[in-house]
């Protein structure tokens, strides 16, 4: 069954089993391998993408729920949107394996809170840093306020 996807703003038409997660369908059938595998139960938000401008777990969400809704990975950001120059700058990475997932939730929160305080980076993001760069993940965040205002 061919299921369409707009993806990064282009059309896409894949032939997979509808309750197939989106996680999977994102490197295996259209080659885009930033997204990340963490947990595989919405947990750890190392998958997280926006669907409709809101972070979301693509590890939970199904083909048939993402058809027709406007997908953004991390390949969909262009290099220089204020959260990556905020990342780079903050040199937030460390092992850098949830990071895909961590930008991806904290343009989602840029785009709802335009100044976010401590408090609302804390309610909002919620993805899981195994190397623990919690510190640099907030300074980067409130610097990409500062970028995009």
């Amino acid at each position: 069954m061919s299921i369409s996807l707009i993806i990064n703003g282009m059309a896409h038409n894949v032939d997979v089993e509808p309750q197939t997660p989106l996680l999977w369908v994102l490197p295996d059938s259209l080659k885009l391998t930033g997204t990340k595998y963490g947990c595989g139960i919405a947990q750890c938000g190392a998958c997280t993408v926006l669907i409709d401008g809101q972070a979301t777990r693509s590890c939970s969400v199904t083909l048939s729920a993402a058809a027709g809704k406007s997908i953004t990975t991390i390949e969909g950001l262009d290099g220089s949107h204020p959260v990556q120059l905020a990342w780079i700058k903050f040199d937030v990475p460390q092992c850098g394996y949830c990071q895909s997932g961590q930008i991806m939730a904290a343009v989602a929160l840029l785009k709802k809170i335009r100044k976010p305080t401590d408090a609302d980076i804390g309610a909002n993001i919620d993805n899981i840093c195994r190397c623990g760069t919690y510190l640099r993940i907030r300074q980067a965040i409130h610097h990409a306020a500062e970028l995009q205002a």
